[in-house]
C-alpha cells in the first residue's frame, strides 16, 4: 500500500484528505506543519506528500526545499494543495521540486485526477 503524508495546519483539511485518500487505498500519515513533516520524512519517506503552503513553524515551501535537499530531488511525489493560486506561487513551488498543484477547496475527483497524472494511481 502506498503512503501519503498529508501536511496541513487545518485538522479539517487533513480529515477530508484522509477520507479521500483512504478511499483510493492509500495509507495516510499526517503532520500539522512543515517541521513535523520533515521529522516524519527523516524517519522514512512516504510515496507522496499532499502539502499546504501557509503553516506555522515551517511553511510548505520551506519544507519542500528541505525535503528535496535531504532526498536529492529523488524522493516522494509532492502535490501542493493550497489557496495560493497566483502564477508566482505555482512557479516557485514547481521550481522548488513540487510535481503538481491543487487549488483549495478540492474534492475527490480533483485529487484522484492529479494523483493519476503523477503516476500514483
Amino acid at each position: 500500500m502506498k503512503r501519503v503524508l498529508v501536511v496541513d495546519d487545518s485538522q479539517v483539511v487533513r480529515s477530508v484528505a484522509r477520507k479521500i485518500l483512504e478511499g483510493l487505498e492509500f495509507e495516510i500519515w499526517e503532520a500539522s506543519d512543515g517541521q513535523e513533516a520533515l521529522e516524519i520524512c527523516q524517519r522514512g519517506l512516504p510515496d507522496a506528500v499532499l502539502l499546504d503552503w501557509n503553516m506555522p513553524v515551517m511553511s510548505g515551501i520551506e519544507f519542500l526545499r528541505a525535503l528535496r535537499q535531504m532526498d536529492g530531488g529523488d524522493g516522494p511525489i509532492v502535490v501542493f494543495c493550497t489557496t495560493e493560486t497566483d502564477m508566482q506561487h505555482i512557479q516557485e513551488a514547481l521550481g522548488a521540486g513540487a510535481n503538481e498543484y491543487i487549488m483549495k477547496p478540492f474534492d475527490s475527483d480533483v485529487v484522484q485526477s492529479k494523483f493519476e497524472q503523477v503516476g500514483l494511481l
